[in-house]
């Protein structure tokens, strides 16, 4: 790699990690509610709202890889024009194509990244998600079973358990208002209690013991009283936990059978394939529009910083606008899902080859 090489690598990294953590802030920030409210509202740790936000890293990263890529080349030969450095290039006997080849170099890095997480990186946090969230929905348990606190672990449920005895470190006694069926709301009190959990830890629930339930019918004036010798309550807190991840990558199998079955008409089943096949075609995105942001870079030459990130934007927008164009086109049945998926790439290069030829020619 020659001193040239490594000045203009330098002049793409800096607005490329600035780009990245923007976008990435600006992302995040659409979560920061849910995360805030896990924070407060239910008790979570700090520790486990981090693991969190790792765990999202790989989806925000597939978005946002791209875009930071266009925007530090557009930034990169923006400047470069400007301040006719690229013009001093081209006097020493460089041509553009030869100036390009850092840029190349740098997209294909990040064409990496972004393929290696859209494979393997989503999946594993998916399937990380999953697991973290059924270790939250335990220690929710465990809060909501405090002593001495009044707790709501499921909407329309409040739980109760008295301070210990002096001397007894095990509680005595357990209250519980479950007004999940506002139909049929029930108080339940029980003298113990154990936490119930089945081996695969997907569901979760409370053993009671030597209780009694009150259930007050439709008519004011009745009263309904059960008593029992152990009573099981199911609770259902996968609601409680809106952790936000992106869906397991479509089986190809599965989906080649259902459309099978329906003739190739089930559009459900036609977007799912070409989501299947955009997991490599979105990457190959990202080679594209770093080569695209040289040329559009060396046009808008006055635009600045700002400018370059807003045009960056832009650019996406359309890039995106073209993928809506192509799953309409499969969902219609005119464009095959495959047609459909590389639809955007196969415009998007066509431009970046005509807008390039024009800035070499210049």
């Amino acid at each position: 790699m020659t001193i040239l090489d490594r000045y203009l690598f330098k002049e793409l990294l800096v607005p490329f990690c600035i780009s990245l953590s923007v976008l990435c802030f600006m992302i995040m920030t659409k979560e920061m509610l849910r995360l805030i409210e896990l924070l407060v509202a239910k008790g979570v740790g700090l520790s486990a709202i981090l693991t969190i936000i790792i765990h999202l890293m790989p989806s925000f990263l597939v978005l946002t890889l791209p875009i930071a890529c266009l925007i530090s080349s557009i930034t990169a030969f923006n400047r470069f024009s400007f301040d006719k450095e690229l013009t001093a290039m081209q006097s020493a006997g460089l041509s553009l194509l030869r100036i390009t080849v850092p840029v190349v170099v740098f997209s294909c890095l990040i064409f990496l990244a972004t393929l290696g997480l859209s494979q393997w990186g989503q999946p594993w946090s998916s399937i990380s998600l999953k697991k973290l969230a059924i270790s939250l929905i335990q220690d929710q348990i465990s809060l909501a079973l405090e002593h001495g606190v009044f707790n709501e672990p499921v909407d329309g449920m409040m739980i109760y358990v008295p301070e210990p005895r002096v001397g007894s470190k095990r509680a005595e006694g357990i209250l519980i208002s479950d007004q999940r069926d506002p139909t049929k709301p029930l108080i339940i009190t029980a003298k113990s209690f154990q936490l119930l959990q089945d081996p695969r830890r997907k569901q979760f629930g409370i053993r009671l013991f030597e209780g009694t339930i009150h259930q007050i019918p439709e008519n004011v004036a009745q009263h309904h009283q059960v008593e029992f010798a152990v009573y099981d309550i199911k609770m259902d807190l996968s609601s409680t936990f809106n952790i936000p991840h992106k869906p397991e990558r479509p089986d190809y199998r599965t989906i080649m059978a259902g459309l099978e079955r329906s003739g190739w008409r089930d559009s459900g089943m036609l977007r799912r394939l070409m989501e299947y096949y955009k997991d490599l075609g979105f990457p190959v995105a990202t080679l594209i529009l770093g080569i695209l942001g040289v040329p559009v870079g060396i046009v808008s030459k006055r635009t600045g910083r700002l400018g370059s990130f807003a045009l960056g934007i832009l650019i996406m927008v359309g890039y995106y606008l073209l993928n809506v164009l192509g799953e309409f086109s499969v969902t219609a049945l005119i464009l095959h899902p495959f047609a459909g998926a590389w639809l955007p790439n196969v415009l998007l290069l066509l431009i970046t080859g005509i807008l390039f030829y024009r800035a070499s020619r210049r």
